[in-house]
């Protein structure tokens, strides 16, 4: 995964590029996590790295129900329990719904070649505008760009404070850079055996 998107040629390339590569943040948090740390909430707020990362999982599929246009429900589990992570659910298996959830989502924005085309906005959510009557797969995109890199943010300070990590050293160790003076790969830490 490299620090930045690769150079684009279109919109379309563009757009679809910010939101891999914030995908590929969000992931990055949970590299060398143990299933118990994916649940550890280390502050006032609920949220962990593997609640964000199944909150995304299931954002981008209600979002894409949407465009398909088929019965948008957000999930019986209900909007707010949605970043909960029981304790059989793992991590290794968050990560790879996660991924499955991207590449659907890949192939569907990618089958439209008008990023004009219309979205009708489902009537019966509260939060959505009453005055426009459609969105399009643009603002949709936009939307899973901006939604996937809010929580990208709050996933590397929950990550940060599960066991100090930060992204680029995260970044570094797993892809194996170098040691250099300007980084130091992570290293997961050695138990306390006392």
């Amino acid at each position: 995964m490299p620090g930045d998107v690769p150079p684009v040629a279109t919109e379309k390339e563009a757009l679809l590029g910010f939101l891999v590569q914030q995908r590929d943040v969000v992931r990055l948090t949970a590299f060398g996590l143990n299933d118990d740390q994916a649940r550890a909430t280390q502050s006032p707020s609920a949220l962990t790295v593997g609640g964000i990362i199944k909150h995304l999982t299931k954002v981008e599929r209600y979002w894409m129900t949407i465009v398909n246009r088929q019965v948008a429900a957000f999930g019986a589990d209900g909007r707010e329990d949605n970043f909960h992570v029981s304790e059989a659910e793992e991590l290794r298996r968050l990560l790879d719904d996660y991924e499955a959830a991207a590449a659907e989502t890949d192939v569907i924005l990618g089958s439209f070649d008008d990023l004009g085309y219309p979205v009708p906005i489902p009537a019966d959510v509260p939060w959505f505008p009453k005055d426009v009557d459609a969105w399009s797969i643009r603002w949709v995109i936009l939307h899973l760009i901006e939604e996937t890199a809010r929580h990208a943010g709050h996933a590397d300070i929950v990550r940060e404070a599960v066991d100090g990590a930060t992204a680029f050293a995260l970044m570094a160790a797993a892809e194996g850079w170098p040691e250099s003076p300007w980084i130091t790969p992570w290293k997961a830490p050695v138990p306390d055996l006392a």
